[in-house]
């Protein structure tokens, strides 16, 4: 991802994040590129210091990024552990579970963004199970 300050043709600015410098490209010759003040579609990169990080700062991310990579693994090893895992059936089993058809346990397994929406409109309490690239991957 790239990081752009924007400025419209009345001086707004503003930032953008990007893929790469490509789909900057492509979007501001598409004229898919507007101000969030005045819609303007006339957008150009403003000038901006380049962000150089210093060798503390990339050690401490570092660490930073491990410590949240352990946190995710115990929290998948943990419902894993304490869990049953019910695969395709997550949507059925947990309205099941909720409306009292299904003894009451911890369950994980797969649902699709629209199954997760719809039972938490349901009033359903769901969370996506945070995980981290395989290391062999």
């Amino acid at each position: 991802m790239i990081r752009y300050q924007l400025v419209c043709k009345k001086d707004h600015a503003f930032e953008g994040w990007f893929r790469d410098s490509t789909a900057y490209d492509t979007q501001a010759k598409k004229g898919l590129l507007a101000c969030p003040t005045c819609n303007s579609k006339q957008v150009k990169k403003a000038p901006m210091a380049p962000a150089v990080s210093k060798k503390g700062e990339l050690a401490e991310a570092a660490v930073k990024a491990k410590a949240m990579r352990e946190w995710v693994s115990n929290v998948r090893k943990h419902v894993e552990k304490n869990a049953e895992y019910v695969g395709e059936k997550f949507p059925d089993e947990a309205r099941a579970i909720h409306y009292g058809d299904a003894e009451e346990r911890q369950i994980y397994g797969e649902a699709t963004i629209e199954d997760a929406k719809d039972l938490i409109e349901e009033g359903i309490p769901v969370a996506p199970l945070p995980s981290v690239p395989r290391a062999d991957s």
